[in-house]
């Protein structure tokens, strides 16, 4: 069995202070970083996600197929505040999160909705399956930000793809409470597994 860790989009624009902070945020960078430190050997492969979107430009001609809402306010289902524009801070990794831990790197957006860390790509430009396969990966453990957004979305996706998944209770963080609860219901009755990080089951 290998066993992977997916750490969901753990951004500066996704924590306190971010363009779309989440309470608990800056906890979740720094408690998955010393939960990766106590257990050196648990996985095989860490990889790491971020939303990596292209700027409006100077004349908000590029939203983004609609996920950027710039010509009013947006409605935080499918369209949003500017993010994680690439290059950008607010794009970049939360600070309490120690990107030497992190061994593949997945950028996802670039011109498009993206929620799933499956809709991302490599540096080396391959897609997550291609990776997964490539290490033949088939156990993943799923924690970052939005429990009820991107989170919920890798977890949903990594099961499809006929992985045995987890998403670790205490290391996540919601948008809302309620949203947040569902999403964790839905994994768990697609078949994934929800723990904390001492391994209790909270399914």
């Amino acid at each position: 069995m290998t066993r992977a860790l997916f750490i969901i989009d753990v951004q500066n624009d996704f924590t306190e202070g971010g363009a779309l902070g989440v309470d608990g945020g800056d906890a979740v960078a720094a408690g998955i970083t010393g939960y990766l430190r106590a257990h050196p050997d648990r996985y095989d492969v860490v990889i790491a996600s971020r939303d990596w979107h292209d700027a409006p430009g100077a004349d908000n001609s590029n939203d983004n197929g609609g996920h950027f809402a710039l010509d009013g306010a947006p409605d935080f289902v499918d369209s949003w505040p500017v993010h994680c524009v690439a290059g950008t801070v607010g794009a970049q990794y939360d600070p309490g999160l120690d990107v030497g831990l992190i061994d593949v790197h997945i950028r996802k957006g670039q011109g498009k909705p993206a929620y799933s860390i499956f809709e991302g790509t490599s540096d080396d430009g391959d897609d997550l399956p291609a990776v997964l396969d490539k290490l033949g990966v088939d156990d993943v453990d799923v924690v970052g930000i939005a429990t009820d957004y991107c989170v919920r979305a890798s977890a949903l996706d990594a099961i499809a793809s006929g992985r045995h998944v987890r998403v670790i209770d205490d290391l996540v963080a919601g948008v809302a409470p309620a949203s947040s609860a569902a999403a964790l219901r839905e994994v768990a009755a697609a078949g994934g597994d929800v723990e904390a990080s001492d391994g209790r089951d909270l399914s």
